[in-house]
């Protein structure tokens, strides 16, 4: 079965806010399956649902996995809740649907974490460093929040005009039949 493509800036799918899964299915199930295989495929460390198209409360974390990494040991966050954040960091956020852009973005230190499993389990967790950002990069998307969102206005207008002459290009290059088979 093909992966599921991820969705990239400016695609307005990205910025609606999620619902909240009301009941773990075999389709939600399945959703999680799906993400886990494009995290790993894309590669990156987290995927909301949102990214794939799904305006549902639903995350796949892998904190801990580089790309060298045969052990694989992903989770999955259904209707994740920040309960508490403390300090302040300053982290080089990437993500899957913002192409080809790095940026440092400040975030929570340390939070503690609500969210249930694909068991109904759920889970209070405290945590901090990459595992905090990942949770809180990963809700944001849930919110509609994209980290470019969280830069400066320059940096970010920066990036906009350059993915939107990357995209003008890249449809000038289709037109003309240049495009990847």
């Amino acid at each position: 079965m093909a992966l599921r493509p991820v969705l990239q800036f400016p695609d307005p799918r990205l910025k609606r806010t999620s619902e909240p899964v009301a009941e773990v299915t075999d389709e939600i199930r399945e959703l999680a399956a799906d993400m886990i295989d494009v995290m790993y495929d894309e590669p990156g460390i987290g995927l909301a649902a949102p990214q794939v198209g799904e305006a549902i409360r639903m995350v796949v974390m892998d904190t801990e996995w580089t790309e060298e990494d045969v052990e694989k040991d992903p989770i999955v966050v259904i209707n994740p809740e920040i309960l508490e954040r403390e300090g302040e960091v300053s982290w080089t956020e990437g993500c899957l649907s913002v192409p080809d852009f790095q940026a440092e973005v400040e975030r929570a230190a340390k939070i503690r974490v609500r969210y249930t499993d694909l068991d109904g389990k759920e889970h209070v967790e405290e945590c901090e460093e990459l595992r905090a950002v990942c949770f809180q990069h990963e809700i944001d998307h849930l919110d509609g929040v994209l980290f470019i969102d969280r830069i400066s206005r320059l940096k970010r207008s920066l990036y906009v005009k350059k993915r939107k002459k990357a995209l003008r290009l890249e449809d000038e290059e289709q037109a003309q039949g240049g495009g990847a088979l």
